[in-house]
């Protein structure tokens, strides 16, 4: 994938990880004794889980002696337990990479590993600069990427052409006449798993993505605050649609990718038509599929236009997952395996059990499910990209943007009330 401009300091990834036991000593220098690796990862079921089992299995057997523990813990749950076990000064050795704010406060707090200079040639040149700019502060990089995840909206072929749906929305005007299309044929347009807060903040960072400017990205970016007019014209959009009750009965308690009730699982059982939502969508919905496989008639299409707004109409967002060293790791040994899981065979298998978007060029060709195709080529031909808000901003007004808009749509506050909060924790640092 070609380089692209990614916005603000440093670009971010959505959080997917895992947990399991403990650092690696006080320091990391090299010892005969530096054999074990822990790992944290997010995949807890199917096809994910299996690829990171074979994976490892096959790093010890090229490193005789070497074992690496594993442990796999539910994707909402992350956040939280990484950054007390960050804190604790007892982490894992590998854990997923937070880019944006998130990686910036980590790197601050010397919690993570310079990866700079440990990096593979051959994985160099197999990623783009672009990418790894999203795992970068100040210069330097602290983890690999593994996947780029473009978000956008993915929805049914079967149930658009089941509500007379013919051409997909360009427009936001497009989208209000496809949402009352769906609903006047008994069909749930829109999943948001608001339980999670994040999936419905999405739709605010979408909408602030193409009524704000590059250069207004880019401002609040910096200063973590927001005070161009764009940012409660978002807020205010937002409020419009949801004003026209686009979203599944009981959007508010729903979760974002647990089990058929979840949004994604309302997609995989044909139960709603869209959901917006990042590259790592297609392998959610797939393993709440009746058979577990890829959904066949899923699609994508880019968040729409809106008129008279300040972003560019084909401007993207979304992230890159990563995985990053813990400062005290062993650094020869994690580094290893980090620019092991990064070959070509590697790479073209985590694709394929994620059903997601590879890092590495030499591997996208495994990329065939349509949905993933369009929404690389979008990515591909974006002007800019920009990072998910709440990882951009860092935990604390990420999590203040996020409660924000789920208020809002809860009815508990308005537009403005979003903006405030976030220039609130802003100021609170």
């Amino acid at each position: 994938m070609k380089a692209r401009k990614l916005l603000a300091v440093s670009a971010a990834v959505m959080i997917t990880a895992g947990l399991a036991a403990c650092g690696s000593g006080d320091d990391n220098s090299e010892s005969s004794g530096d054999k074990t690796l822990t790992f944290w990862h997010n995949s807890t079921t199917g096809e994910g889980k299996a690829y990171w089992e074979q994976t490892v299995a096959d790093f010890e057997k090229a490193n005789p002696g070497v074992k690496v523990t594993v442990q796999a813990i539910q994707n909402e749950d992350m956040d939280g337990k990484l950054q007390t076990a960050l804190n604790s000064g007892d982490a894992p050795d590998v854990f997923m990479a937070r880019g944006g704010g998130k990686l910036a406060d980590v790197v601050a707090a010397g919690q993570v590993m310079d990866l700079s200079s440990s990096i593979d040639p051959a994985v160099k040149s197999a990623v783009s600069d672009g990418t790894f700019q999203a795992l970068t502060v100040d210069g330097k990089t602290y983890g690999m990427p593994t996947s780029i995840l473009p978000g956008g909206i993915y929805y049914s072929k079967d149930l658009f052409k089941q509500a007379g749906i013919t051409d997909l929305p360009k427009s936001i005007d497009d989208l209000n006449a496809a949402v009352t299309k769906l609903k006047a044929a008994g069909i749930q347009p829109i999943a948001v798993g608001a339980k999670d807060a994040w999936p419905a903040a999405h739709w605010f960072y979408f909408f602030a993505l193409r009524e704000c400017s590059q250069d207004a990205l880019n401002k609040a970016a910096e200063t973590r605050k927001f005070e161009d007019p764009c940012w409660t014209k978002a807020g205010e959009d937002l409020q419009k649609l949801a004003g026209t009750q686009p979203f599944n009965k009981g959007f508010l308690t729903t979760s974002a990718q647990q089990g058929a009730g979840s949004s994604a699982g309302l997609v995989a059982n044909h139960k709603a038509a869209m959901e917006l939502m990042g590259a790592w969508d297609p392998g959610v919905i797939a393993s709440l599929t009746k058979d577990t496989k890829p959904l066949a008639d899923l699609g994508w299409f880019p968040f729409p236009s809106i008129n008279g707004g300040q972003g560019d109409g084909t401007a993207m967002m979304g992230g890159v997952d990563g995985f990053s060293c813990f400062a005290k790791a062993p650094k020869k040994l994690c580094t290893d395996f980090l620019n092991f899981f990064m070959q070509k065979k590697y790479q073209e298998g985590y694709a394929n059990a994620f059903h997601t978007i590879p890092a590495s060029k030499d591997a996208q060709g495994v990329v065939t499910e349509p949905a993933l195709k369009d929404n690389l080529a979008a990515i591909n031909a974006a002007p800019y990209v920009s990072v998910w808000l709440d990882t951009l901003y860092g935990q604390n007004v990420g999590n203040a943007l996020n409660t924000g808009v789920v208020d809002m749509l809860a009815g508990k506050g308005d537009p403005a009330a979003i903006v405030k909060g976030v220039n609130d924790a802003a100021a609170r640092g």
